[in-house]
């Protein structure tokens, strides 16, 4: 394709701005490789998040292959699979980034060849890409003010973080801050970073529970049923916690909420993988997007009945604990659940 592209750029001299970046409609067979860097394994928000593209691949029918660059790493790695998947001749590559402006060389590479660049989840500066993200800051300043209020306003709150340095986890930050100076009686008497590690998590909160620290409150970045779940083997009261749509953790907002557990879970759909694939192919028939797309997270507590309702109505038994609950972002995504679930994208048996 990108030979295509070429031609039609020196054929057509008047498609200077086309040829300046994503050339719309030039697959000769209507169909796209795609490349994806993720750089945190294990998780089960992005092995979610790469099965929403797989998916969104597969339903589309545009994608002939998926180019998967999966490890654990940071901005030094991410930089090497991104070249490679631009050796690759993939035709878009949808990242979601280690560092905000480290990439930015590397993404201007991709972007000179043409290919779609399209950041998810979280967000980099490179001029010419695309970013397709819940909105970070929200999610922390939303999930907090939910916490503060819970508490009356007043106590000792925990401050689980998620990566240092990467985009997410410094956006959520400041969202939590912003909410923190609108409480002058609420204090942060510890701020960890979990590396969104269940098991790293969950000895933390335990070391924190044996340190006779007061707490009132523990605020998550997403490693969140393994906090309650702490609690229950240390037979401590339980203290209001913020968490994301996890599985496990929904599943604790309906079961323990007899057991005196407040939960407030704020939404962060890995689909935005598949979103962002779906932004990418929509450019590349001719649709205009904006270059920034931030999806507004929403709150939900088990101490109303609207809350409870909408956990009851998204739990699903079969689904791993560690994983967020299934959902598309319409409508940028149109897979079914059951694809997404089902991780296959084309050519996978």
């Amino acid at each position: 394709m990108k030979k295509d592209i070429l031609y039609a750029c020196l054929a057509f001299g008047a498609m200077t701005v086309a040829c300046g970046g994503p050339v719309p409609g030039l697959a000769a067979d209507g169909q796209y490789v795609v490349g994806v860097s993720n750089t945190l394994i294990g998780n089960g928000w992005r092995e979610e998040m790469v099965c929403s593209i797989k998916a969104e691949a597969l339903a589309s029918g545009k994608v002939s292959k998926i180019v998967l660059a999966n490890r654990n790493g940071g901005p030094s790695e991410q930089i090497a699979d991104l070249r490679n998947l631009i050796s690759a001749g993939v035709d878009i590559i949808i990242l979601n980034p280690s560092d905000r402006k480290a990439l930015d060389p590397v993404i201007k590479q991709a972007l000179a060849k043409h290919i779609v660049v399209v950041a998810v989840d979280q967000a980099v500066s490179a001029p010419g890409a695309y970013v397709l993200s819940n909105d970070q800051v929200a999610y922390g300043r939303e999930g907090a003010e939910a916490l503060f209020k819970a508490l009356g306003g007043k106590g000792n709150v925990v401050e689980m973080r998620g990566i240092d340095g990467v985009p997410a986890d410094a956006d959520r930050h400041e969202g939590f801050e912003q909410a923190l100076k609108k409480y002058p009686n609420v204090k942060v008497v510890a701020s960890v970073f979990t590396g969104w590690s269940p098991d790293k998590g969950s000895q933390q909160i335990k070391d924190l529970l044996g340190s006779g620290k007061r707490i009132d409150g523990v605020w998550t970045s997403g490693i969140d049923s393994m906090i309650v779940d702490a609690y229950k083997s240390a037979n401590v009261k339980f203290v209001p916690v913020v968490g994301a749509d996890n599985n496990g953790f929904i599943a604790q907002m309906i079961n323990d909420k007899d057991n005196g557990l407040t939960a407030i879970a704020v939404t962060n759909p890995p689909a935005v993988g598949g979103a962002g694939l779906g932004l990418a192919l929509g450019i590349l028939s001719g649709k205009k997007e904006p270059r920034v797309v931030h999806l507004t997270p929403r709150v939900y507590t088990n101490a109303n009945a609207r809350g409870m309702d909408w956990a009851k109505s998204v739990y699903d038994p079969k689904v791993d604990p560690t994983y967020p609950v299934y959902s598309g972002i319409p409508p940028y995504t149109s897979y079914t659940p059951a694809q997404e679930k089902a991780c296959k994208g084309p050519g996978e048996a």
